[in-house]
C-alpha cells in the first residue's frame, strides 16, 4: 500500500516539473519574437562610426554626439571653481577667472586707468549698503544727563493718548551701576502716574513698554507729559536723575500714525522755595460770556503755624477793581496738610472794559475752629511790573502749562 502512494506522489511530481520545463520553453520562444518585432530602426543619413582600431564599435556616448542633429546652440558658461585673488590698490581684493573657455562678455574689461577704489563687476561693494549716521545715536552735548526716546498717539474716537517708553542712554547714575525706572505723569495731575519696570544695572535700559491715559479731546493740548526718570539703590530709594516736558500740542498729535521722539534730559527745577509755600492756580476768561474763570489746583510746602492734625488750610479768592473790594469765594478746608490739593473752579462776571482795573487776589488762610490766620499770596497776573496784579484782556488766555506761584506775606 505504501509503495503505491509513493509512486502516485513521484508520478504528480514528475508531471508538475515537465509542464514547468513546457511553460518555459513557451515564454522563450515568445520572448524571441517580441524582442524581433520590437528592434530599432536606424536613422536616415546616420553613419557608422568605428574606432581606428579597425571594426571596433565606439562608446555610447560618442554614438550619442554623433547622432546628434545639427543646429542646436548651446553655451558653456564659465567656471568658477578655480580662482586667484589680486590685491587691488585700496586694499580690497578681487578674483580672476581661471577657466579655460570663459565666456568673453562675462570677463571685466581692463582700461587704461587704475582700479582705484572700485570693485570688479560681480563683487558687492559695501560703500554702497552703509545706511546714514543716526545723529540722536551720537550727538550727545557736554554735560548732557541722559537721552529718552518715546513716542506718542492721541486716538480721536476712543479719546485715548498712547503713550510708548522705547529706551534710553547714557543716564548718570549717582552710583557705579544704574538701575533705572520711568514714572509718567499726565500734567497738571500730578497724584496719578503710570510706571515702568525696573531696570537693572545698565545705563542704557530697553523698555518697550505702553501706557495708556485716558483724557479727552478737548483738554488734551492743555496737558504736558512728564517722563521723570529715578535710579533705584539698594535700599529701593528712588533718586531724581532727570525729567523730560513734553506738551502736547495739535501738530504732535495730528494723524494717526504713531511718532518716535527723543529727547535730553533736564535736571529738575531748583527754584528757591517761598518762606510760606506755593500755590498752584491758573486763569481763563470768556468773551462771550464775559465770564472769568479761576481754577485754584493744590498748594504745597505751607508753614503752618499749629499742629497739622488740627489746623484745616483753604484759599480765599477775591475779584477786586480799583482795589474797591467787589466779590470773593473760598475753597473748602483740607484738614491736617501742608500740600492741600483742591482742583476747585470759580467764576466771575467781569466786563471787557474792567479787565485793565480789576485784579484778584489769592489767599491762603488756615484755621483751628475759632481763629483763621492768613498769609496772602501773590495776585494773579501776566502783566509785566504790575504790583497788584491787573488783568489785561491779551493774558488771560488758557494756558498750556499750570505755574506755581510763591506765596509772600
Amino acid at each position: 500500500m505504501a509503495e503505491q502512494v509513493a509512486l502516485v506522489i513521484g508520478g504528480i511530481l514528475g508531471g508538475l516539473l515537465l509542464l514547468l520545463l513546457l511553460l518555459i520553453g513557451v515564454s522563450c520562444c515568445l520572448w524571441k519574437r517580441l524582442r524581433a518585432l520590437f528592434t530599432y530602426e536606424e536613422l536616415p543619413g546616420t553613419k557608422a562610426v568605428s574606432s581606428s582600431q579597425g571594426n571596433k564599435i565606439c562608446s555610447p556616448d560618442a554614438r550619442t554626439q554623433a547622432s546628434r542633429p545639427p543646429g542646436v546652440p548651446f553655451v558653456v558658461p564659465p567656471s568658477i571653481q578655480s580662482r586667484d585673488w589680486v590685491p587691488l590698490s585700496s586694499g580690497e581684493w578681487a578674483q580672476t577667472p581661471q577657466d579655460p573657455c570663459p565666456a568673453p562678455e562675462l570677463l571685466p574689461q581692463a582700461t587704461n586707468s587704475s582700479f582705484g577704489g572700485t570693485c570688479v563687476v560681480g563683487t558687492i561693494n559695501p560703500e554702497l549698503y552703509k545706511f546714514p549716521e543716526d545723529q540722536s545715536e551720537t550727538d550727545f552735548p557736554e554735560g548732557c544727563l541722559g537721552r529718552l526716546w518715546f513716542s506718542v498717539e492721541y486716538q480721536q474716537e476712543a479719546e485715548r493718548l498712547l503713550v510708548g517708553l522705547i529706551r534710553a542712554q547714557r543716564l548718570q547714575a549717582p552710583s557705579e551701576t544704574c538701575s533705572p525706572l520711568v514714572k509718567l505723569h499726565l500734567l497738571p495731575d500730578e497724584r496719578r502716574f503710570l510706571q515702568s519696570k525696573t531696570k537693572r544695572r545698565t545705563a542704557s535700559p530697553q523698555f518697550d513698554e505702553h501706557f495708556i491715559f485716558q483724557v479727552s479731546s478737548k483738554s488734551v493740548t492743555q496737558r504736558v507729559l512728564r517722563f521723570s526718570v529715578y535710579h533705584v539703590d539698594k535700599q529701593r530709594k528712588h533718586q531724581l536723575l532727570g525729567q523730560v516736558l513734553f506738551p502736547l500740542k495739535k501738530e504732535t498729535l495730528a494723524g494717526d500714525c504713531r511718532r518716535i521722539i527723543w529727547r535730553d534730559l533736564e535736571a529738575e527745577s531748583l527754584e528757591p522755595p517761598s518762606e510760606f509755600g506755593d500755590l498752584q492756580f491758573c486763569l481763563s476768561y470768556n468773551d462771550c460770556l464775559n465770564r472769568l474763570t479761576v481754577v485754584v489746583l493744590r498748594a504745597k510746602g505751607l508753614r503752618l503755624q499749629e499742629d497739622m492734625s488740627f489746623v484745616s488750610v483753604f484759599v480765599k479768592v477775591s475779584l477786586m477793581n480799583h482795589n474797591k473790594f467787589v466779590k470773593s469765594k473760598k475753597t473748602s478746608a483740607v484738614l491736617g496738610s501742608a500740600s492741600p490739593v483742591y482742583s476747585e473752579t470759580f467764576s466771575f462776571r467781569v466786563d471787557p472794559a474792567a479787565l485793565d482795573t480789576a485784579s484778584l487776589s489769592l489767599t491762603v488762610l488756615q484755621s483751628t475752629g475759632e481763629d483763621s490766620k492768613a498769609a496772602p499770596s501773590p495776585p494773579g497776573c501776566w502783566g509785566a511790573g504790575q504790583t497788584r496784579g491787573c488783568m489785561h484782556s491779551g493774558s488771560l488766555d488758557p494756558l498750556e502749562e499750570v505755574v506755581w506761584f510763591l506765596i509772600s506775606a
